[in-house]
């Protein structure tokens, strides 16, 4: 296989992956809307964090993926206290403040966040078509939170949760990129959701509590919040991630608003309006122009190197 080739079947497989992840995130909204009347903030966070953080344990021990070496830790600490912990509260209390649409439509500055800073500190550059693609994405996102935001009044407060977890989620990713080239998407995933959840062991109480009272289908959404969106689907994010840039894995989570939409309409017959459709809609062709491949800029030594060539024939 050539390296042409195995770089199409490599960006495939990633491609793969973050399909999974995002149908895995979509899923989560409808979990974590089921729980939230049951569960705190920090609690359900925390049993979502313990519930991922054993299966990834057992997982690595059978796998023998062992300790990631030195230099991906700075990365695992920052996205594990960031995206693992502060995010996931963050956001589950934002969520009790603001109804569902807005707060998808603000937590969807997060992929803007992402580019912005892996295009300064990861050195990914500014690509027309990814900018392009996430601002007809952002558009879809907004016509998604509008039209099923029921039209009531949001919170300053559950506004501004909103947007830290979304600068939280996006800091938390850029932090996770530069570990991946020393460490496994395993070994990330897994250490990253420990340290999340030791950032969140002050809601030990407040889970004890909530599980004591909650009812059973509520405790066992926290479960598959723990075992699905969070051990597999953060793997499988990591995995991508690892094989693309940061950027172009923010922007394919614009596709979870269209994804939510899909599986509202199986799991809870909430039959979608034709405003939330296009909004779905647009949100995918964005994704899709993201993922285009652009005509590639030559760097200073091909240029120097065209142009002795060019001398030469002359």
């Amino acid at each position: 296989m050539n390296s042409s080739s195995a770089s199409s079947g490599m960006d495939r497989r990633a491609l793969m992956a973050a399909s999974a992840t995002v149908v895995l995130w979509a899923s989560a909204f409808v979990s974590i809307r089921a729980s939230a009347d049951h569960f705190e903030p920090g609690a359900l966070a925390l049993g979502r964090l313990l519930t991922g953080s054993v299966a990834l344990v057992c997982l690595l021990a059978v796998k023998r993926g062992g300790v990631p070496p030195r230099q991906a830790w700075p990365g695992i600490v920052g996205s594990g206290v960031l995206w693992f912990g502060v995010y996931m509260v963050v956001l589950n209390w934002g969520e009790q403040l603001v109804d569902a649409g807005t707060a998808s439509m603000v937590v969807n500055v997060g992929p803007m966040v992402i580019a912005l800073l892996g295009g300064w500190f990861l050195k990914e550059g500014f690509p027309p078509l990814l900018l392009a693609g996430m601002a007809v994405s952002f558009v879809g996102a907004v016509v998604v939170g509008f039209s099923t935001s029921g039209g009531g009044s949001s919170s300053v407060l559950g506004l501004v949760l909103c947007l830290v977890a979304a600068v939280a989620y996006g800091s938390g990713v850029v932090m996770q990129k530069p570990a991946l080239k020393h460490a496994t998407p395993m070994q990330v995933t897994t250490y990253g959701c420990l340290i999340g959840t030791v950032a969140c062991l002050p809601f030990s109480g407040q889970l004890v509590s909530d599980l004591s009272r909650a009812p059973l289908s509520a405790t066992l959404n926290v479960v598959y919040l723990g075992l699905f969106p969070t051990a597999l689907a953060f793997t499988t994010w990591a995995y991508a991630l690892s094989r693309t840039t940061a950027g172009k894995m923010g922007a394919t989570t614009y596709a979870v608003p269209a994804v939510v939409i899909l599986i509202s309409w199986l799991a809870l017959d909430e039959v979608p309006g034709w405003v939330t459709l296009l909004g779905g809609v647009i949100c995918l062709s964005g994704v899709a122009v993201s993922r285009m491949p652009g005509v590639r800029r030559r760097g200073p030594e091909e240029t120097a190197a065209s142009a002795a060539t060019a001398e030469t024939v002359r």
